[in-house]
């Protein structure tokens, strides 16, 4: 059925755009759905994935240049963007690809991970315990309403990596790497970390 865990947060994670921010890295934009929303808000993207096949079903949108590129392998311009997320995305690198996309950052620019993490501990257990009639009953309506717009399944998705990294080892090497990052655990089998680059002004 086709409720998106990844595009359910797109809204919680619009809400953490920096003021005045205008260029954009979107990591391992799949077929350039988020990437889409952030030029809807007027900032200027480039998104990238590792999957040509993605990229290509992505196509073109009016302000987002999509490109293949393996975030671990590419350069990124130093202190250039106002915001880089990572949805769903950065599981599938070595964690410390974050001291890149730190690097990258545009003075008070911003780092969004929508992260996802394996259950591992008590608390993991009972946060996905509960997710799961609240998932069941999303992909329901979802799929009804899909049905009433006549909407058929996406042809191409972005490819899918178990995770591997538990969560308290996520904040400890989000703590080392992205000093006073936050990071959230939400529902769905994610979470969000928000970094804020503090070196404007």
């Amino acid at each position: 059925m086709p409720f998106d865990h990844n595009d359910h947060y797109h809204r919680l994670l619009l809400r953490n755009i920096p003021p005045g921010a205008l260029t954009a890295l979107d990591v391992g934009c799949g077929t350039g759905r988020f990437a889409r929303r952030l030029a809807a808000r007027g900032l200027r993207v480039d998104a990238i994935d590792a999957s040509p096949e993605a990229v290509s079903a992505a196509g073109t949108a009016p302000g987002v240049t999509f490109r293949t590129a393996d975030a671990t392998a590419v350069d990124l311009p130093t202190a250039h963007y106002d915001l880089i997320t990572c949805l769903a995305s950065l599981h599938h690198m070595p964690f410390g690809t974050v001291t890149a996309l730190r690097a990258a950052l545009a003075p008070g620019g911003t780092l969004l991970v929508l992260g996802c993490y394996p259950e591992h501990t008590p608390a993991d257990w009972a946060v996905s315990l509960a997710a799961v009639p609240v998932n069941a009953a999303a992909r329901l309506a979802v799929a009804a309403a899909d049905r009433i717009r006549g909407h058929g399944p996406q042809p191409v998705r972005a490819p899918v990596r178990p995770p591997g990294t538990p969560l308290p080892q996520i904040r400890a090497e989000a703590a080392q790497l992205l000093p006073g990052s936050r990071v959230r655990r939400l529902l769905f089998w994610r979470y969000l970390l928000v970094y804020r680059d503090r070196t404007a002004g």
